[in-house]
Order: structure tokens, then sequence, then C-alpha cells
């Protein structure tokens, strides 16, 4: 049976179930970052009242591709995250720093999404960020958030240093040495990236929550090359 238009009712249904989905994700984006504003936003009065006026724009645009867009995760609607299995220990592990180092004097480019190891004494995530910088000359780039890396993922000092630095403090706790290394983009890092997977000595951890920066980032990805071809997106 059909409506007036020959549109297939089964196509109506599947509508309704989409635009309730993008609502849910929507009310969960929009619940979680006025949190967010509200305990941790900036003190400035002009920049909080930026942020605010951009909230609408940003939340739209994620949860339009958390909705519409096929990828290998799944969408926890009243979370507003991606979903998607976690492996016993962080796929980081297995990537070697010769294999980042060909992807990425093969691969790099300005607005690149990558991923980020972030290690502590006993706790590891992989943290969404972007290229905005190349050095292809001394084989090092810059990502927006996390700074300075050598092509082999070892985090740089600054522009002007090209010694890499193992241990960084952490700013929550400065007697807590974090370790950053960036990796091969491949599907089992972005993923875990995205699903915000998390581990300790013991195995699985449960998983962080996304800041909405992170979202829109992972709207960059290609899910076939892991490559990125348009315009640079900075967030």
């Amino acid at each position: 049976m059909s409506t007036s238009d020959n549109t297939p009712q089964s196509d109506i249904f599947v509508q309704i179930s989409e635009q309730r989905l993008f609502a849910d994700v929507c009310n969960a984006l929009y619940e979680r970052e006025l949190m967010n504003l509200a305990t941790q936003g900036p003190g400035q009065a002009a920049l909080m009242k930026r942020r605010l006026g951009g909230l609408s724009h940003h939340v739209k645009r994620a949860a339009e591709y958390l909705v519409a867009n096929p990828t290998p995760l799944s969408v926890d609607a009243h979370n507003g995250s991606w979903q998607g299995k976690q492996a016993s220990r962080s796929p980081a592990t297995a990537i070697t720093d010769e294999q980042t180092h060909r992807w990425f004097t093969d691969n790099v480019s300005v607005g690149l999404p990558v991923c980020v190891s972030v290690k502590s004494l006993d706790h590891e995530h992989l943290e969404l960020d972007c290229v905005d910088r190349i050095d292809s000359g001394n084989h090092r780039l810059h990502l927006n958030r996390f700074g300075w890396f050598s092509f082999t993922g070892h985090p740089l000092n600054d522009e002007s240093d090209s010694e890499p630095v193992v241990l960084r403090s952490s700013q929550h706790n400065p007697l807590d040495k974090v370790i950053h290394r960036l990796v091969k983009p491949c599907k089992k890092t972005m993923l875990a990236a995205c699903a915000g997977h998390c581990w300790n000595h013991k195995g699985r951890l449960s998983p962080r929550t996304l800041t909405l920066r992170e979202l829109l980032l992972s709207t960059l990805i290609d899910w076939k090359t892991f490559t990125y071809t348009g315009k640079p997106q900075f967030v």
C-alpha cells in the first residue's frame, strides 16, 4: 500500500524513525554540552556568548551525521555517542613506529582526522584530533590540540625543538605522567577513538564520553581510506 505521492509506507516509517533518532541525539548533545558549559565553560561573558551562539549549529551537524551516515559504528541515541565492539586491549599497541611513519609519509594532509594514544600509569584511551600544519622536510606534523609529532608518532617539544617528549604531565594531576603517541589511522584505532574505548592493566574499562569537538571530528573520517581530501575544517 502506498501514499498519494507513491511513497511506500515503509519509507515513511523509516523517515519517522530517523526523525525521532535525530531528536533524541540532539537532546542528548544539548543536555551534555549545556552542563559542560555551566560547569567548565569560559568565564568571559563574550566567549560564553559565542560558544552558546554556535552550539545549535554544531549539535545539529553532529546529530545529522550520526543519524544519516553509514559507519562501522552504531549510535546510542540516548547518550548522543558512537558505540562499537571493544577490543581486549588498545589497538595502538599493535602499531609500530615504522608503520605510522610510512602511513603519514604517504598520506598526511592538512585537515586530516587522526587519533592519539593517551596513556597514563594505569589508563589508556585514543583521542581524536586533526592535522593543521605539516613540515614534510623534517618529517613532522602539528595537531590542533596535541601539538607537534614526528611522522613516527612521537610528540615533540615545540616548533623549534625536534627532540621527542617521552612523558608529559597530566593537567589533572601533576604527579601523574601521561604518554602521548600519534598512531596510524585504521579501522581499529579510529573506531576505538570514536567509541571512547578505555583500558587499564586488567583490560577493558567503561567508555569515556567524547567532547562535541571530537564528535565533529568523527564526521570527517573516511572509513574506506582514512585519508582526507576535503577542505580543512578545524574544530
